[in-house]
């Protein structure tokens, strides 16, 4: 060859060399600067040097280079990462195929997700068939610790983000997170289209908070794992958050455990911004219900103000309801179903109707605002296909309209929403009304100043949520409690707060129990009079074990909430009273058998498989005597036994555990 000829010889193989990239594990740092220096800016991940075992590092430098698109390719092996941080004005494009997989062993942090992005602008993650994938099952191992948010995606007070096309599966927590990272920054101007959430651990989706929401031809599926267990739920945290033109159009929620679509906005009330949210040609098929609405109902703060319309939509063979709505507070919201099927829905649930309406202890303002427009209920069973259920007792059932068509067994019939036929479906509309006394708490003490040891230890009557306790003691007296917070279900928990606070509302003692143990507090009493012991077991149970004073059950949510509870009760019926009532009520299909008994012992009336709110009353003379009366609380015979509730009408709302260790109000109560 000659010398020329060598020349250009090697002048071709140092171009060709130049054009060909370089081995993915090596990188392209002249493919990066050649990219960066071009506009728009588009690179490729792989630029930073894709690694099999790991990429992190270059997947989140590649994301932080600058970038206007990133494209994440299809290498046929998982992009393998750890955390990564999403930028502000930046497209990750993932191309057809890509699995981008969750580092195994690693987000150990109760909080670690696989892609975060935190008040940032002008994101978009486009990957038509590309999946985010974690390892659910791992989390769930005592490697971790337990937690709920080790999402796929999760973006936290952020604007204008796009995410479409991806699959995103076996989180440890949600598929999508919409959260805020800053008080009172929400989520805005989000669209998620042409995605599946599939197999995640606590939601599909999750809206904590976002305004100018739209989720569009999207598949939330098969979550399983930890409470709520939903395809999606809508669930702001306070009241400064934000649901606002929220809408999901042609998306499909199916085969959760829990709720094919929950709206659990009980945060939120008057004022909170009122709240929109509109689903339309949507499918809720084979998960606990279909649709979900549980609202706040006055108290402080007021009910919460909006609209929640469901258009076109159907929802199909739930193992519940196929619509449930809750504390819908009358005047202040608007709730409108239109042209929407409920079908095949609580088949072996029969005292469970298609649609439920209900309230929770705590409401306040009527129950209602609600609109049925031509919608069809093709239920298989002979049952009604609609039922209230007022746990509360006396909350009234206002503005609810609208028409319905039954098919059942081959025949068809309009029925219209009228107050008679209301009146026929809801027997509890007619209970008489006993109103509640208003409790001076400062007039409480015991029927008997030194009740034996024995008659003031209490029984063991578990509680959810809130449990209020009062306590009697005098000045200096040494005073200790002790509980229990034991687990229900598969809830899990690590300490359960108590805490004791003196007449003025200011706070004595505290101290926490731990999970599934039982744990003491104690505090000297500064003066004679009641204490007020409030414990706070979230969604499992606490128990009193063992008491130094007399120790009575206070209300809380307006009622007495019990659960698993068998045995006697004792109340106080007060010198002069002439009428007064015990309602008794279940929550959520599940019952309760009650049975009254005067201050002689007789047994006067008694109810098994007690699910919606029924009562006992009784007018008579008065009476200069005060009487200890009790209710005995037992397990139904044939239907599921859990959670229920009782309610003190016309009488002091205080429960004790025996006769003996009773408080009662020394100067009258008025109602």
């Amino acid at each position: 060859m000659s010398y020329t000829a060598a020349r250009r010889w090697a002048a071709w193989m140092a171009l060709l060399l130049l054009c060909t990239p370089a081995p993915y594990s090596q990188g392209n740092p002249t493919a990066i600067k050649a990219a960066l220096a071009r506009n728009p800016k588009v690179v490729k991940a792989a630029w930073w040097g894709f690694q099999e075992t790991e990429s992190t590092k270059a997947l989140q430098a590649a994301i932080d280079s600058g970038a206007d698109k990133v494209v994440v390719e299809d290498l046929g092996k998982p992009w393998i990462v750890d955390k990564i941080k999403l930028a502000s004005n930046q497209e990750v494009f993932f191309e057809r195929g890509c699995v981008v997989l969750a580092k195994r062993g690693a987000f150990k942090g109760k909080g670690d997700c696989l892609f975060t992005a935190t008040l940032k602008q002008n994101v978009a993650l486009i990957g038509y068939g590309a999946t985010f994938r974690m390892w659910k099952a791992d989390y769930h191992t005592d490697a971790y610790t337990e937690a709920q948010s080790r999402m796929c995606l999760a973006i936290r007070s952020c604007t204008n983000v796009k995410v479409y096309g991806l699959t995103l599966a076996q989180s440890g927590g949600d598929g999508i997170y919409l959260g805020v990272s800053k008080r009172d920054v929400t989520n805005t101007n989000v669209h998620i289209k042409d995605v599946v959430c599939d197999g995640n651990n606590r939601q599909g989706i999750s809206v904590i908070s976002a305004e100018n929401l739209l989720i569009e031809d999207t598949v939330m599926k098969n979550t399983a794992g930890t409470n709520p267990q939903a395809g999606i739920d809508f669930e702001p945290n306070h009241p400064g958050e934000r649901l606002v033109n929220c809408v999901m159009r042609n998306c499909l929620s199916e085969n959760n455990v829990g709720g094919a679509y929950a709206l659990y906005v009980v945060p939120l009330n008057g004022t909170s911004k009122p709240m929109s949210i509109r689903l339309e040609n949507c499918r809720g098929t084979t998960s606990s219900f279909g649709l979900n609405l549980l609202t706040s109902n006055g108290g402080e703060g007021g009910s919460p103000r909006g609209t929640v319309e469901v258009v076109d939509c159907t929802f199909a063979n739930t193992r519940g309801a196929g619509i449930i709505l809750t504390n819908v507070p009358a005047k202040r919201m608007a709730v409108r179903i239109a042209g929407c099927t409920v079908a095949n829905v609580a088949a072996e649930r029969p005292k469970t109707s298609p649609i439920m309406l209900g309230t929770r202890s705590g409401a306040y303002d009527p129950m209602g605002g609600i609109t049925f427009e031509d919608c069809t209920i093709d239920d298989p069973m002979d049952r009604q296909p609609l039922r209230y259920l007022d746990v509360v007792g006396d909350t009234p059932l206002t503005d609810v309209t609208g028409t319905f068509l039954l098919k059942r067994q081959g025949k068809v019939e309009r029925i219209a929403l009228t107050s008679d036929q209301l009146d026929e479906w809801i027997p509890a509309r007619k209970l008489k009304y006993i109103p509640r006394l208003k409790l001076d708490v400062a007039t409480l003490a015991p029927i008997i100043p030194n009740a034996p040891v024995a008659a003031r230890q209490p029984q063991p009557v578990r509680q959810r949520l809130t449990a209020k306790y009062f306590l009697y003691a005098t000045a200096q007296d040494s005073v200790s409690l002790r509980f229990s917070y034991d687990q229900v279900g598969r809830y899990g928990g690590k300490e359960m707060p108590v805490t004791v606070t003196d007449g003025a509302g200011e706070g004595l003692a505290a101290a926490k129990v731990l999970f599934q143990k039982e744990g003491t507090v104690a505090f000297r009493a500064p003066a004679t009079g009641i204490y007020t012991v409030t414990c706070l077991p979230g969604g499992n149970s606490v128990a009193p074990r063992q008491s130094s004073h007399v120790l009575c059950i206070a209300q809380s949510r307006g009622c007495f909430p019990l659960h698993l509870f068998t045995g006697r009760l004792y109340f106080w019926v007060p010198p002069g009273t002439t009428e007064f009532g015990v309602k008794v009520s279940g929550e959520g299909g599940e019952a309760v058998k009650a049975t009254v008994f005067d201050a002689t012992g007789k047994q006067v009336w008694t109810e098994d498989n007690i699910t919606e709110a029924c009562m006992f009353d009784t007018v008579r003379p008065a009476k200069p005597q005060g009487e200890v009366w009790s209710v005995q609380l037992d397990r139904p015979s044939k239907a599921p036994f859990e959670d229920y509730f009782v309610d003190l009408r016309g009488v002091p709302p205080i429960l004790g555990f025996s006769p003996q260790a009773l408080l009662r109000p020394s100067s009258p109560v008025a109602p």
